[in-house]
Order: C-alpha cells, then structure tokens, then sequence
C-alpha cells in the first residue's frame, strides 16, 4: 500500500509544533480527509515535509494511536483506525473563545465548558436594553456619520472614574484610547511600538495565546522568556533583551494567565528597571482583574513605557468587544490614530451604550453582581477540589491545578470530556520550546446552574483520585 501523500498546514494551529500536528491530525481524520485504513506518511518524510524533527511527528502520532484513531503495524507503518477517539480529544481553541458546546456528553446534555470564563446574567441584557429605549425616545441616534477621534471624549473621561480603583499612576482622558475589547487593544499596542521588517516580542514563557496571535500578525519574531513564582523572572527578561535586541515585552502583573500568579513588588520594580535599561516598551494585560489593585501597576511605576490594557469582557460581557489602553504618558494622541487608521474608532452605538452604563451606574452594579456569582463559584470549586494543588486568587475567574501523582494533564482533558467537562491544559498557553508544566486551567462558569457546576467539579474530583493505572511512556 503505497503511503498518503498528506502534508497539512499547521499555521491554522497554535501551540507546541507536535500539539499542532496532533490536532491536524485529530481534523483530518474526522472531517474524511484521512480516511480510515490509509497509511500515514513515513515519521522521517513528514517531519522533512513540515521542517520539524522526527521525534515531533512521533509524538503526535503516539498521542493520536493513544486516542484510538490511528493504530501502529510493526514494520508496515502507521494507519487510520477510526473516525472518532476512544475518548474525546479537547479541541484547544486560539483565543478564549469557547465553541459550540457538543451535546453527545454524559447524561445527554452538552459539556460543561470550563475553558473560557462564561459570564452569568444578572441583568445585563435588560440594562442595555433600557439605555437603548432612552436614547431612542430622546431622538438621540445619530449613527451615520463616521467616529471621530473626538466624539469620544467624555467616555474616556468616564473610564477615568471606572478606573480609579487601580493604581495606574497619573492619567487622565487625553492618555486613553478606546478598542474594540482587549485583543484588540494588544494588536494596536503592538502596532504602536514595533519597528523594522521583523521586531522581536518577548512573551511570558506560559501565556494568553492571543498575545501569539498579535504578535505575528505584526511580522514580529516571539521571544520566550522564564516564569517563576513572582511571575515574568528579571533576571531572564534582562538575557533575552540582550541575546534578540527586543524592544518590547508583554507581561501580566495582577493575575498571570494561566498560573494566577500576581507579580510581587520587588519583581515589579526589577522588571521596570531592566526595562528602562534596555529601553524597553511595556505592555501591561489586566483584562482578567477586577478586584482593587493596592500595589502600583506598571503603568504607575513607568507611565513614560507602558501600555495598560483592559476591557469589559471578563467583567460585564464579552460581546460589546469594549476595552481600553491608557498609554504612556503623552502617547495618547498617537494611539487614537492609529486606532483612526485601523478601525476608524470605536462604534458609535457601543460609545453611547458604554456611556450610559458608567453615567447611570449600572456598569459598577453589574459588575460587583457579576463578582458576587463568581465569588460563590470560586468557593464551590475550593471546597470540592481544594485536596488538590491549587492555585486561585480572590476576584479571578479561573484556577490553575497542578496534576497529582499519576495523571498527565493532556490524559486528564481527554478523560475530563469523556465525563462532560471541558478544560485546558498548560500546553495551549506554553510558546514553542518552552516548558510546559503538567497542569490544567479551570475557569469558573457563571452560566451554568450551581447543580451543573457542581456536577462539572464532582467529575473532576473523581478523576483526579483515581489515575489511570497504565500511562503512556
């Protein structure tokens, strides 16, 4: 039987080179573009084909024979075995997006999709509905004329308010720039800052996968650098910028995603210093804290280099795309231009809505109601998993659990689907090369009913202490 002539692109796919190719290969085959009993190529002629080492197609293959869907013949090579796994592989998403839900789960519901933080309801829709009516009975739309860098004045003066919990430093409106959520702020950050054909970004070894995404969408090289306890370790951020010639780093002080780790003074004082040594620009992801900040930002401690970005998805809702970046000192005006130059500004509707949450106070109700769910849910989780190595912090709508003796934690997400629940592992937030701890991400789902948070909880908790009893080597 002659082998498949199968060479797929991995671009679509993030993560470690041998995770990309493990999901391509998951596609492949349950979409008929590898149909069951074909061959697969080679290990060595793939890995030519892809430009990766042997042992990375070889591990992908191992993780897809392990799930059932391809099977091992000595000395006749590699096949198709089936169109679907012994047990479900979680499908690891780029951003935080969740899909879909499936609903061939257990008790014939879908799954519980612990992957991405899902916001309860506790009136939003009814608040952006009434906002609406007020500006319609008042005659007050006025949406066909472009967004002007000007239009948007007094919102940014409002976030100045729904800011002030945070120790930013000095700011006022004229250092804001609105985007179109936090995603989006990072992209514009980085089109700000980035010089040459093609610019170096240091990234946190572990990391939100859209900073991945931004930075190559901006031609830029990602740069890797040690975490530790305290967070985004100095000393390697200080190596880095001497081996590459970086010019920017992208960091999270208050609530490190995914470890949940907030950086210590200290650190932050060390990073502020090997940047202004190596003249370093500073962007500053804070889009999953909400709660009162007591020691100062990055933003606070060099206001003349960093970027701090926020938005509202974590907080009030995902779907209004709101977010913000209160830029370096005297970088404002640049921002909102390039922000005119991209986008044209942020739509009209979403400044008149946001407008009205701040001003009637909805926005702040909103929040602390949104913070009250997740507070209980954190509470749930701590009571039925806190046997466990767990990491959390107060006011953050995930935890970081380190895998007990016996599991792996890309086994565990496989087992964790087959009983409903849907979670990540370390691997979808680690940059190529660079370590990945065995640990999974929860986030805490405020859109499920408690019994089925809870139920998501139990399943994991029954997983966790009973291990499989022959782990793949």
């Amino acid at each position: 039987m002659a082998d498949t002539i199968w060479q797929p692109d991995l671009s679509r796919f993030d993560g470690p080179k041998y995770l990309a190719l493990t999901r391509a290969l998951r596609e492949a085959v349950r979409t008929g573009g590898l149909e069951k009993g074909e061959r697969l190529p080679p290990v060595r002629d793939l890995a030519w084909r892809l430009g990766m080492t042997p042992g990375t197609v070889a591990r992908a293959y191992q993780i897809v024979t392990q799930e059932g869907l391809l099977e091992a013949a000595v000395g006749r090579g590699t096949f198709v075995a089936a169109t679907h796994p012994k047990f479900g592989a979680s499908q690891a998403l780029i951003l935080e997006t969740p899909t879909r839900p499936r609903e061939d789960a257990a008790e014939g519901v879908g799954p519980a999709d612990l992957r991405s933080p899902r916001l309860p309801e506790v009136g939003q829709n009814e608040a952006f509905s009434a906002i609406y009516r007020r500006l319609s009975d008042a005659g007050r739309f006025d949406y066909l004329g472009y967004p002007g860098l000007k239009r948007d004045r007094d919102l940014r003066s409002a976030l100045v308010a729904w800011l002030a919990d945070r120790n930013l430093g000095a700011f006022g409106a004229d250092d804001i720039v609105l985007t179109q959520g936090g995603q989006n702020a990072i992209g514009l950050a980085l089109q700000c800052c980035l010089k040459g054909a093609r610019p170096h970004v240091i990234l946190e070894e572990l990391a939100y996968p859209g900073f991945r995404h931004a930075a190559r969408l901006n031609r830029a090289e990602i740069v890797p650098v040690m975490i530790d306890g305290a967070g985004l370790s100095a000393e390697a951020l200080d190596d880095a910028c001497r081996r590459t010639g970086a010019r920017i780093v992208c960091v999270t002080t208050e609530a490190q995603n995914p470890t949940t780790v907030r950086m210590p003074m200290e650190r932050r004082a060390e990073i502020v210093a090997v940047a202004r040594h190596h003249d370093l620009q500073i962007i500053e992801d804070d889009c999953y804290s909400v709660g009162i900040a007591s020691a100062p930002s990055l933003r606070a401690l060099a206001p003349e280099r960093t970027w701090h970005i926020t938005s509202i998805s974590k907080s009030l809702a995902a779907g209004l795309r709101f977010g913000c970046i209160v830029c370096p000192t005297g970088q404002g005006e640049p921002a909102r231009l390039a922000a005119q130059h991209s986008y044209f500004g942020l739509a009209r509707p979403i400044v008149d809505l946001m407008m009205g949450l701040f001003a009637s106070g909805e926005a702040e109700r909103l929040r602390d109601r949104v913070q009250e769910v997740f507070a209980h849910r954190l509470e749930m989780t701590l009571n039925i998993l806190g046997t466990f190595d767990i990491a959390w912090q107060k006011g953050l709508a995930f935890v970081w659990l380190k895998m007990p003796n016996g599991w792996r934690a890309s086994t565990f997400v496989r087992e964790a689907e087959t009983e409903g629940v849907l979670v990540r592992s370390a691997d979808e937030y680690a940059l190529i090369d660079s370590h990945s701890p065995n640990a999974v991400r929860i986030a805490l789902d405020g859109s499920s009913t408690e019994a089925e948070f809870a139920r998501a909880l139990d399943a994991m908790a029954r997983l966790l202490r009973h291990p499989p009893g022959d782990l793949p080597v």
